[in-house]
């Protein structure tokens, strides 16, 4: 498990290839300056809920991971996270299972 730091405060923790293609996805918008919502469902094991986080440039952001190795990262998981952040409701965290069945339903 690796942790999102938002804020330089803040801790979100995320399974380490979750963390990988969020770091894609967050990189492309914040390159590009723009702000945006992120949002997440917490599994029950670890207290349940959900969380939302405004990103902008100007919080500091840090991604740290628990692996050594970086996961392979899948294009199709990747194209779902950004059209994902580019609508009103934000970049809303999607399973790889999840971007896949996304993917099949928009065809």
């Amino acid at each position: 498990m690796g942790f999102l730091t938002y804020g330089g405060v803040q801790e979100y923790e995320f399974d380490d290839r979750t963390l990988a293609h969020l770091k894609v996805a967050i990189t492309i918008k914040l390159r590009r300056q723009e702000s945006f919502l992120m949002s997440w469902t917490v599994p029950a094991e670890r207290g349940g809920g959900r969380v939302s986080i405004w990103l902008t440039p100007s919080i500091p952001l840090a991604f740290r991971f628990a692996g050594s190795r970086a996961p392979q990262l899948d294009k199709q998981w990747l194209a779902v996270l950004n059209e994902l952040s580019n609508t009103p409701r934000g970049l809303i965290v999607v399973s790889e299972q999840e971007a896949q069945q996304h993917m099949s339903d928009q065809k």
